[in-house]
């Protein structure tokens, strides 16, 4: 599938792992931040522990910026504490390896609240790194197109006569 993007920018997952006190999970996954480009490691490799947490660079990839979503990656970077969206789909129990697969990573929050509905997948929130605030600036200024709103009028029918039994025939079909 081919993406409509103008621009994309390449960033590096980490994610925590931490024991769980669940005797129904072994752990707790979360993201906890990204890099921007892609660093050296290969995917899940080991990059720190904390006490009883592992921090892993889950891998890459790349967060699309679309001329359309302008309002609201303005609207994220208004908001005093701008988040990128990180999406995790857990790979099946039996595969061996990671835990997890990236799905994707966004900057609009419509996008990321709607990827938090249905499924089993990961979705949390982690702090939008400066030099990525300063390219999604950028590209708003460049694209941003203001819309205004307009409300949709109703389509107000005739109002129904009583006793009108051809009206109650058409309506029936």
């Amino acid at each position: 599938m081919r993406s409509t993007a103008l621009a994309t920018i390449v960033v590096g997952v980490v994610v925590e792992r931490r024991k769980a006190t669940s005797p129904w999970l072994d752990f707790l996954w979360r993201p906890v931040s990204v890099l921007v480009g892609t660093p050296s490691a290969v995917p899940w490799t080991r990059i720190g522990e904390e006490g009883n947490a592992t921090i892993f660079y889950a891998g890459e990839a790349a967060i699309e910026l679309h001329r359309t979503e302008t309002a609201n990656y303005r609207q994220n970077l208004a908001s005093g504490t701008p988040l990128l969206w990180v999406v995790l789909r857990p790979r099946l129990a039996n595969s061996a390896g990671a835990a997890f697969d990236i799905l994707t990573v966004t900057a609009d929050p419509s996008e990321g609240e709607a990827l938090t509905d249905a499924g089993n997948d990961l979705v949390a929130t982690v702090p939008m790194p400066v030099s990525i605030i300063e390219t999604i600036e950028s590209f708003i200024a460049e694209h941003h197109v203001e819309r205004p709103f307009q409300k949709r009028q109703r389509d107000r029918g005739e109002p129904p006569t009583p006793g009108d039994r051809a009206a109650d025939k058409r309506n029936c079909k």
